[in-house]
């Protein structure tokens, strides 16, 4: 079998990746020419990186910070919550839920056709949060969902609908987690990341190991983001979700040492 090339990742998801590998948890700023380091090793071009730390700035991702002629770029604190949220999935919930059967999250909306864009986007925020769509209307998730982040604001409570409760019949589970969620699709996902990954070499032609580390770990967080983690009973028993985590872990150990050195080299950063 052909071994795969590199994910396709938009720009901006791999200088998140670096954010979060590099710069979250440390009060730092980098200088736009590491950036322009790193993402070259990624085959992104400078026009591309350039336009993206742009619109980072103008979303209120980044900060900038001049320093005699050089600019530096910095998290914002929107920035932290969010790649501490991407931290989260990828080190301490993971794809792969061993729970026993717990409650499950309903949820059900009527917005009127003049909030179309708020009913996408309220669509968008309950799929990251692992809900599927069950039946017309009603949503449902594994375990006890706060669902408070979700609303966009507070004139959609009045028009949502939430309970906790268990399935009537436990053999019912697995056909409504097959009604709700499009689970063909989740382990197609995983099964092309262990082809990908899966190898003595994988990547050979990548410049170095950074490069291949920022790739892994993009592509991971974007699987994770479309995971539901349904509890692992209620999956087909070849799961693939269980083989790619462990891949994942052994990888992105065994890439540490070499991206850390990378980045040694190439880092320009100031206290912020």
């Amino acid at each position: 079998m052909t071994p795969l090339g590199p994910p396709e990742v938009r720009p901006q998801t791999l200088l998140l990746t670096f954010l979060g590998r590099a710069v979250l948890g440390r009060d730092i700023a980098v200088c736009s020419g590491t950036y322009l380091a790193v993402m070259d090793r990624l085959g992104v071009s400078e026009q591309a990186i350039r336009s993206t730390l742009s619109r980072m700035v103008v979303r209120g991702l980044l900060a900038r910070h001049r320093r005699g002629r050089k600019m530096y770029f910095g998290l914002t604190q929107h920035a932290e919550t969010v790649l501490s949220e991407g931290e989260r999935r990828i080190w301490h919930a993971g794809p792969v839920n061993r729970d026993e059967d717990g409650p499950w999250t309903l949820l059900g909306f009527s917005l009127p056709e003049s909030r179309r864009d708020e009913r996408h986007l309220l669509r968008s925020r309950l799929r990251w949060a692992g809900f599927g769509l069950l039946r017309s209307g009603l949503w449902i998730a594994p375990g006890v969902v706060d669902v408070v982040s979700l609303w966009p604001d507070d004139r959609l409570r009045d028009h949502i609908q939430v309970f906790h409760g268990h399935p009537a019949e436990a053999e019912s589970v697995s056909r409504m987690v097959g009604d709700a969620y499009d689970l063909p699709a989740i382990a197609a996902r995983y099964r092309q990341f262990l082809r990908r990954w899966d190898a003595p070499r994988p990547l050979r032609a990548a410049p170095d190991d950074l490069a291949r580390q920022l790739w892994l770990i993009s592509e991971w967080l974007l699987i994770l983001r479309d995971d539901p983690r349904i509890p692992l009973r209620h999956l087909p028993s070849d799961w693939p979700a269980v083989d790619a985590e462990a891949v994942f872990h052994r990888l992105h150990d065994a890439l540490a040492a070499g991206a850390q050195k990378v980045l040694d080299d190439v880092m320009d950063a100031v206290e912020i």
